[in-house]
């Protein structure tokens, strides 16, 4: 084999190791924003939220009970009205959860469980469902989430779903 073409098939495999290293950091970063969100959600503490969304007019968030459309939106309608006005504690617990990377877009999907005590007269809540959540990393690397979509389990049996 020829140096140069040496040259160019150790450039090769060291490219692609290093792409599926910045996968795998990515991957790794999005699973800790997953984690970050579900505290964020928890605690009804809209700081830490903002450290996970982009704060942005872009942004969305899809549900049974509504669609919210920028950050302000989310902040007050998510955080502020549902999660810190409707209930005294909250709990949400994720799992199975897997990411795709694709250059500075990446998702996760999973599923999750969410118990919290109502304000109102203390009554427990207790939903399952599954959830999407899409990234985008912007400037300075950071990974910032733009779009949620969640729906509760799906339907099974006769006259089930799809």
């Amino acid at each position: 084999m020829s140096r140069r073409r040496l040259t160019w098939t150790l450039l090769g495999i060291v490219a692609a190791a290093s792409c599926g290293s910045l996968r795998r950091d990515a991957e790794g970063e999005i699973r800790s924003a997953v984690a970050k969100y579900a505290k964020s959600i928890d605690d009804a503490d809209t700081n830490l939220a903002a450290e996970v969304w982009e704060t942005s007019p872009n942004v969305s968030f899809l549900r049974p009970g509504g669609h919210e459309h920028g950050w302000d939106e989310v902040k007050r309608n998510i955080y502020e009205q549902a999660m810190r006005g409707m209930f005294a504690e909250r709990k949400l617990s994720v799992r199975d959860v897997h990411v795709r990377v694709y250059g500075d877009a990446a998702w996760a999907d999973f599923y999750w469980h969410f118990v919290a005590k109502l304000r109102k007269d203390g009554s427990q809540v207790e939903t399952r469902g599954r959830e999407t959540q899409v990234y985008h990393r912007g400037t300075g690397g950071r990974w910032a989430l733009v779009h949620v979509h969640y729906s509760a389990m799906p339907v099974t049996g006769s006259g089930g779903g799809l």
